[in-house]
């Protein structure tokens, strides 16, 4: 599954490319007005925002277009590479041996929202915990913080809007790798 380019990613870009060239009128008002404090101060501010905003605009605009796969299913397992700019190295594998289940959760934003997150569960007590569980402990499974699902947190992807596969295309995909339960939260 891989990030398409969207609006919100355009529009990110853009408000980078703006925040840049003031950043760079900053700097060159600071360099013609000559050496006061004022231009110091100004070029200090032009430079420390020249060197951040095009650095957020090289991730940015990299992640769009690098189109890295957030999620690769393959017959050895479930691989979540690496973010880019991160080398590929870095990416990890579960094993379809090691995956107990497949549970989908919808769980609200700080939006309102709700988003969707598939998890790959690697071992049975999590996929009786995803099961039985009530909502509050239900949306543990999607956090990093919890050491009871910290397990369940790493094998954990939203489903983005932006994704080429939706969720049901996900489960349809781990379905034909390889027979496991699907638990679908979503709904209770």
């Amino acid at each position: 599954m891989r990030n398409r380019v969207t609006w919100a990613g355009v529009r990110l870009a853009a408000a980078l490319v703006i925040l840049l060239l003031a950043s760079a009128a900053f700097a060159a008002g600071a360099v013609m007005r000559g050496l006061t404090v004022g231009s110091v101060v100004f070029l200090l501010l032009g430079t420390a925002g020249i060197a951040l905003f095009g650095a957020g605009l090289v991730v940015a605009g990299g992640g769009m277009l690098a189109r890295r796969p957030v999620l690769e299913m393959d017959g050895g397992g479930v691989r979540r590479p690496a973010r880019w700019p991160l080398p590929r190295r870095g990416e990890r594998v579960l094993a379809w041996a090691d995956v107990a289940a497949i549970a989908a959760v919808r769980r609200a934003t700080s939006r309102g929202r709700e988003q969707d997150y598939v998890v790959f569960l690697p071992t049975a007590e999590l996929a009786e915990l995803a099961r039985t569980a009530e909502r509050p402990r239900l949306v543990a499974l999607t956090l990093r913080g919890v050491p009871a699902t910290a397990e369940a947190a790493a094998w954990c992807f939203a489903v983005e809007p932006s994704w080429d596969a939706p969720l049901s295309a996900i489960v349809e995909e781990a379905g034909r790798r390889r027979p496991v339960p699907l638990i679908d939260r979503r709904t209770r």
